[in-house]
């Protein structure tokens, strides 16, 4: 069994058979996972948000956070605070 450190080590797939192929050779690093549960260290307080999503997007990433022993909302908190530091980092 394979461990990763990031998240950007996980592919997007092309289908659910490669995920599934993906997942069972490879499971994150618990580092990862609880810095994805404890949130960003930048700020202590949090604001609470509305989204709308599409039902069977947030279906999808349900069930792409359960097979990564996460809560949904945590891993799309670190999805955003992935993203926003590849941006800036960019700039």
């Amino acid at each position: 069994m394979r461990t990763f450190a990031n998240w950007e080590e996980v592919p997007l797939f092309d289908s659910e058979e490669a995920e599934v192929d993906f997942w069972a050779e490879n499971r994150p690093d618990l580092r990862l996972m609880e810095s994805a549960i404890a949130g960003s260290a930048e700020s202590s307080e949090s604001v609470t948000i509305t989204l709308r999503f599409d039902p069977r997007m947030l279906a999808r990433i349900k069930r792409l956070a359960r097979s990564r022993y996460l809560n949904y909302q945590s891993m799309i908190k670190q999805w955003l605070s992935e993203r926003m530091e590849h941006e800036l980092r960019d700039r």
